[in-house]
């Protein structure tokens, strides 16, 4: 996931058109209104070009066709739509979830991407006497950063897990309640209401509402495809190129598929960045979740030599490499000392308890637990998971992604839609979850091709065979090519 800040010399952003945008690069994986704010501080709309893979400003504010409360504010009932239409499916689920024994003919979750495989591991670790521990000040306001024995664990995890060249310092950590308040902290101190991130898509749907709901920031969309050409060597990738045109488009307007990116392509993503004064975020959420040997993963802070380490600013969070959804935490690491001071601010509102701290602080330093029992039953667990949908992908002669890490598979189900467009690949998607199957729908993340769907693999055998067996079906009955 990549968004752009520019800012002007003196550090503030520039005035007239939004010029700020942020860069960042996720090792994972959101719909709009294009807008231009002009100086006067009105908004009109632009003309669409002729190409759907276009340069696109998402903005929630207009929703004209939707009903307001008149027990809301204009921002409360923004909040209101974009929630409800980002949850349709996982509102659905939690009415309808499957229970092997409470409700055996409920919806099967595919589509939130969390890791089902290690509670054993996890819930035994996390109840361990060393846990268990009630101190003063667990139960006293913190340091808003964090507690500064946590911020020294973190800095120490990161500095190992990292491979950083030089040890990390405790000062350049902040802790809150997960990666999604840390964006949302960073487009508030980083952007000026109405200014963009630019950010290649498909990507993580949340962080649209993390962008715009306390910032009002926007999102300007780089669209990646499927195509494999000369310089396109593999589906969905990004290049400088695409990162110039669209940076170049955005400024003339106004304004995650997970992968794993070498060395020598984060350097040219930072020289870029470099070279129009972008600060760059890097959210590495899944760096420990990486299944395949031959498959390495590469931290921005394992280079050398940051290109502008005043404007690159790395997030990571316990929820997908520890398979701990439930317990809400993420960490900024940022060599900015005003970056770091602006988003503590922030804490008061997105903060960690004291005892979840302590429990956070007592996992990552168990470094031999974590590399001699989770890492490997997790890797393997995961790694058996993923063949086992992808083979029976393979069987139904579904097209899919393979990237070897995280939890979820891109499948293509392009030669099922009779047109082709995103309509038929939401009838698709509503077809899936009556059949009670919830999936994610590329639209949703701003898939610039409709037809592919996510697939959640992190989960137990029975569940994934249940889950397949209702695709299967679906596809195998229906009568036609056609499903939508």
């Amino acid at each position: 996931m990549l968004s752009i800040l520019k800012q002007s010399n003196n550090g503030s952003s520039a005035s007239g058109q939004p010029q700020n945008m942020e860069f960042s690069q996720t090792f994972s994986e959101s719909t709009g209104v294009r807008e231009r704010v002009q100086e006067e501080g009105q908004t009109s709309q632009l003309q669409q070009p002729p190409l759907d893979r276009r340069t696109n400003v998402h903005s929630f504010g207009n929703h004209s066709d939707a009903q307001s409360s008149p027990y809301l504010s204009a921002r409360g009932n923004i909040a209101n739509i974009c929630w409800g239409s980002a949850e349709e499916g996982y509102s659905a689920y939690h009415a309808d979830k499957y229970d092997e024994n409470k409700n055996p003919n409920g919806i099967i979750n595919f589509g939130t991407s969390e890791n089902k495989l290690c509670f054993d591991l996890m819930s035994k670790r996390l109840t361990q006497s060393d846990m268990n521990v009630m101190e003063p000040p667990f139960l006293q306001y913190p340091d808003w950063k964090g507690h500064m024995f946590l911020r020294e664990e973190v800095a120490k995890f990161l500095t190992y897990y990292c491979k950083a060249p030089a040890p990390l310092k405790a000062e350049n950590v902040i802790v809150q309640n997960g990666c999604g308040s840390l964006f949302s902290s960073l487009a508030t101190v980083l952007c000026e209401p109405g200014e963009a991130f630019l950010i290649p898509t498909p990507f993580y749907g949340g962080i649209t509402q993390s962008v715009f709901l306390y910032g009002n920031v926007k999102l300007v969309y780089v669209y990646l495809d499927s195509q494999v050409t000369g310089t396109c060597t593999r589906p969905f990738q990004l290049t400088v190129e695409k990162l110039k045109k669209a940076f170049q488009d955005a400024q003339s307007e106004g304004v995650g598929i997970k992968d794993i990116y070498s060395l020598s392509e984060l350097q040219e993503y930072l020289e870029f960045a470099k070279r129009h004064e972008l600060h760059v975020i890097v959210d590495e959420i899944y760096m420990l979740s990486v299944f395949d040997e031959s498959t390495i993963f590469h931290s921005v802070l394992e280079m050398e030599r940051l290109p502008d380490p005043q404007r690159t600013h790395v997030m990571w969070g316990t929820t997908k490499d520890f398979a701990i959804s439930g317990i809400r935490f993420g960490t900024l690491y940022t060599l900015n000392q005003d970056v770091a001071s602006a988003v503590a601010s922030l804490c008061y509102l997105h903060g960690v308890s004291g005892p979840i701290q302590h429990k956070i602080a007592q996992l990552l330093r168990d470094r031999d637990w974590i590399n001699q029992v989770f890492l490997r039953a997790n890797h393997e667990r995961l790694k058996a998971a993923h063949t086992f949908v992808t083979d029976e992908l393979k069987t139904l002669g579904l097209p899919f992604l393979n990237r070897n890490a995280g939890f979820f598979v891109w499948i293509d189900f392009r030669k099922y839609l009779r047109k082709g467009t995103f309509e038929e690949e939401m009838r698709l998607w509503r077809r899936f979850l009556s059949n009670k199957v919830l999936l994610c729908h590329g639209k949703g993340f701003e898939c610039s091709e409709p037809g592919w769907f996510r697939i959640i693999f992190a989960d137990k055998i029975q569940r994934l065979q249940l889950g397949q067996a209702q695709v299967r079906s679906l596809i195998t009955t229906s009568t036609g090519p056609h499903l939508s």
